[in-house]
């Protein structure tokens, strides 16, 4: 087996370093001139949204991708017209100067696969729906019977793997989440480790055919789900000898700041460990917009070192937590904070006109000067620094301020005032708060002494100035745990000065990691003037709501769109969000066709889903509640369905 350097050093785990940044190396799989893997940059890419019989629309969305920076384009081929016609798109391409490798996305046609193979340069198959079935039918297997159909399933896709091998044409095997077939689901059930048994079924199959020009994708719209099914990837390849590159993404991440800091939250969360070899950001968007925001991503580890560290480097098989399930690491409560206790939002109001209550709009908090009273939003901050400023107004009754500790020793009226020491300066602090007090600690110097000896009325905020601080600071959570120290830790993170579309996914990536890994009891970012107060405390609540450590609003799981969507997705996607985004906590999916629509129903509460044209069908989870509705009045028949449930609430 050619071109093959499995790093032995992971030891069975997914990462090959927890304390530095350090890219795994996977084989490098040749896809037309722009190869993937081994020692290549990271790549980014998309998918046309346009008809692919409609050849000269899909050719100029595709220039307009490729000089977005997308480096493959991948298009819809769901039936035999579709695959045939990238001929026509690929020969106007290369007529009109633009080489661009594309990828044919295929899902329940086999032949239509086989016809791509012989056009494009790589071919995406789903592994839950390719030669497999899901009628979410529950099937108790034999051990032969189960053999019996994966032989089946080979007989099925070896012409493929025959085709791709002749041809030169790539592989790859995506699995999803929403799309696990009803075989893997009865044997696995749906699971991190169901996804990667489906995709490693089919790259035994390639190996067996000697066929490695594979790209291994983990999708889900669960961001803990997908980083796990990943990270569960890695170690199971490695265990088998196997480092195919990897395509990162997560699915149905919605538009806007949601969509972006989902995406990041999952994708950045993977690239801090150094894995991920290519990147698509899925968007409720035109597809060009996609591209800027993974080659950010990118960036961002192109320019990363690796110096040495001086920690003690952590043994993979010692964690004392799992990296492949969720489980919030465990503290005792003080006040609101840890405990059973969701994460707070703190943000910094110490450079803030103090004389003006009004800004206090901006996280989260209505000031009505008639009544002299203050009307909380759903996305109100717990906490705000002050530092040494004093304000002349009093803050509303549940929001606690934050002082300087020599600050806070002089204030005559201490209510829901509190201290903010130096590790240091706690420990020889005559006056403590008897309530609550905060710790400033640096995660890359620290006395561990010093932190056993803080007493039960502490709150950790931990700080890190080192370029790849999401490990130090990961450290530092792991060092808590080692000693059984369970105080409750808020994460800050300084960024210096950065525009708001970078501070967005940096503070998405680097908060993100960590509160994946159910680290972290609270988030503080603190980011240059020139982002607004409103901006962090939205993107640190969207943080937490894509972590789902928080939900403070409706979420909503949306497609970005693809040649197979049957309405506008996203003149449905925000019509649909005008008249429901005030239900806290309400899960609804818009999916623009059959493909993934009742696989991701699993991970919401409702979904809006394309039949036909024209024609919406109804789901309540995975349950088909209403069939072929008029488009006219599918959303008057949505929310009828969640007021019948009882989980409507009229707007405020």
């Amino acid at each position: 087996m050619e071109n093959v350097s499995v790093q032995k050093d992971l030891a069975g785990g997914y990462c090959e370093n927890l304390n530095q940044y350090s890219r795994f190396l996977t084989r490098e799989v040749q896809i037309g001139d722009t190869p993937m893997g081994g020692l290549n940059p990271i790549r980014i890419q998309s998918m046309t949204t346009t008809d692919t019989m409609d050849t000269i629309g899909t050719v100029e969305q595709t220039i307009r991708m490729v000089e977005s920076g997308c480096e493959y384009v991948r298009i819809t081929a769901p039936s035999m017209k579709e695959a045939e016609n990238l001929a026509l798109i690929k020969k106007e391409l290369r007529y009109r100067g633009y080489n661009v490798p594309l990828v044919a996305d295929i899902h329940f046609t086999p032949n239509a696969a086989e016809s791509a193979a012989r056009i494009v340069e790589k071919v995406r198959i789903n592994p839950g729906n390719y030669a497999d079935k899901k009628r979410f039918e529950n099937i108790e297997y034999t051990q032969l019977a189960y053999q019996a159909e994966l032989e089946r399933i080979y007989k099925k896709f070896s012409p493929l793997v025959k085709i791709c091998k002749e041809y030169g044409t790539a592989m790859r095997i995506g699995t999803n989440h929403g799309s696990l077939s009803d075989r893997i689901m009865s044997q696995y059930g749906d699971t991190p480790r169901g996804m990667v048994e489906s995709a490693m079924e089919f790259i035994r199959m390639c190996e067996d055919m000697n066929y490695y020009n594979l790209v291994i994708s983990m999708k889900a719209s669960n961001t803990q789900v997908m980083v796990q099914a990943y990270r569960l990837l890695v170690e199971t390849m490695v265990k088998e000898g196997m480092n195919y590159p990897l395509h990162l993404g997560v699915t149905e991440a919605g538009d806007g700041d949601d969509g972006r800091i989902k995406s990041a939250v999952g994708i950045g969360t993977l690239l801090e460990d150094g894995l991920g070899d290519t990147i698509r950001v899925s968007l409720t968007e035109d597809p060009e917009f996609e591209a800027p925001v993974a080659r950010a991503l990118a960036d961002r580890y192109s320019k990363r070192n690796t110096p040495v560290i001086e920690q003690e480097r952590i043994d993979l098989q010692k964690l004392p937590y799992s990296p492949y399930t969720y489980n919030r690491r465990a503290t005792h409560a003080v006040q609101h904070i840890g405990g059973h206790h969701h994460p707070v939002v703190m943000l910094d109001v110490s450079a803030k006109n103090l004389k003006d209550p009004y800004f206090l709009m901006d996280a989260g908090y209505q000031y009505s000067a008639v009544l002299d009273k203050y009307n909380m939003a759903d996305q109100a901050c717990d906490l705000v620094y002050l530092g040494d400023a004093l304000p002349s107004f009093s803050f509303p009754g549940n929001l606690r301020q934050i002082y300087n500790y020599h600050t806070w020793t002089g204030l005559k009226d201490k209510t829901n005032c509190h201290p903010l020491f130096k590790l240091d300066e706690y420990a020889n602090a005559e006056v403590k708060d008897p309530l609550l007090n905060l710790v400033s600690v640096d995660s890359g110097k620290y006395d561990l002494s010093l932190l056993q000896s803080l007493d039960d009325t502490s709150v950790i905020v931990l700080e890190t100035s080192a370029q790849h601080g999401m490990a130090e600071q990961r450290a530092f959570f792991i060092a808590l745990m080692n000693v059984n120290i369970q105080l409750p830790v808020i994460i800050r993170r300084t960024y210096g000065a950065i525009s708001t579309d970078d501070l967005t996914l940096y503070a998405a990536t680097d908060l993100g990691a960590l509160l994946t890994d159910g680290f972290g009891d609270g988030v503080w970012i603190d980011a240059p003037a020139e982002a607004s107060l409103a901006t962090i405390n939205a993107v640190s609540f969207i943080i937490l709501q894509a972590t789902r450590t928080r939900i403070s609003k409706a979420e909503y799981i949306s497609c970005p769109s693809c040649g197979r969507t049957l309405f506008d997705l996203q003149e449905t996607t925000q019509l649909i969000r005008s008249r429901t985004d005030h239900l806290k906590g309400i899960k609804i999916a818009i999916m623009g066709c059959i493909v993934n629509g009742p696989g991701e129903m699993a991970d919401a509460d409702y979904g809006y889903v394309g039949a036909g044209p024209d024609k919406i069908t109804l789901y309540r989870s995975k349950e088909v509640v209403k069939k072929n509705l008029s488009a006219a009045f599918a959303l008057d028949a949505l929310i009828d369905l969640i007021k019948e449930d009882g989980n409507w609430t009229e707007v405020k």
